[in-house]
């Protein structure tokens, strides 16, 4: 493991809209504890991690910053204002890994209840392959529609994942897909379809079904239920 150095990338720069509330869902409590530091504590007892940058809202930064010092999360090296969108924050986050950085850890700050385990697990088949992301297996039946709302097709379900974070990539070769997106105009909204698109592989490790993203209402209760298990 000595010869890797994995920078943690977690990205919460969203406006919360879908969830309706008035604070940043970074800062909505779940057991008594914010999103933001659920998320953060997986990280910094994670081995495996050797630093961690904070990409958020400018108006979240101050709090932020006030909640990884008081837990003494140490692997923080910076928090930085986030972009316009999501691959916008990626790329600022990026800028302020460490130099020594041989592997990117992109993960959702609104997914609090990642285990430490499952990032390790991630992490190391990256090591093997350069790429990997975290996923789940679908268990509902997905349909393909078209303007209409009308059925076209049906895929197979064995072969679907529900694609989570974080997702894990040797630094050159995302470099490299960031680099061709950009040159190319391409929409970044996924950061494994980046790399998908110049030829290369993801491999998919199975986590676990807990690694929700708070996105409504609704989710907070879940996670709290999950929490509380």
């Amino acid at each position: 493991m000595n010869n890797y150095f994995v920078s943690a990338v977690v990205v919460a720069a969203g406006n919360s809209t879908r969830m309706g509330l008035e604070i940043s869902k970074q800062f909505i409590k779940l057991n008594g504890e914010c999103v933001i530091s659920h998320t953060l504590k997986a990280f910094e007892n994670s081995e495996i991690i050797d630093s961690v940058v904070v990409v958020c809202r400018e108006s979240d930064r101050s709090e932020i910053e006030s909640i990884i010092k008081e837990k003494e999360y140490k692997k923080v090296k910076a928090v930085v204002k986030g972009g316009n969108e999501r691959a916008d924050s990626v790329k600022n986050g990026i800028f302020y890994c460490d130099e020594k950085t041989t592997h990117f850890a992109i993960h959702d700050g609104a997914r609090p209840l990642i285990k430490k385990e499952d990032i390790e697990k991630v992490v190391r088949k990256a090591f093997e392959t350069d790429a990997a992301a975290l996923g789940t297996y679908v268990t509902d039946t997905i349909k393909v529609v078209d303007e209409n709302d009308e059925i076209v097709s049906t895929p197979v379900r064995s072969e679907l994942r529900a694609v989570q974070t974080p997702q894990v990539f040797e630094k050159e070769l995302y470099l490299k897909a960031l680099d061709f997106a950009e040159k190319n105009k391409q929409p970044v909204t996924d950061d494994c379809k980046l790399v998908e698109n110049i030829g290369n592989k993801v491999k998919i490790v199975i986590g676990n079904d807990t690694n929700i993203k708070l996105t409504t209402k609704s989710d907070i209760k879940i996670a709290e239920a999950i929490i509380s298990k």
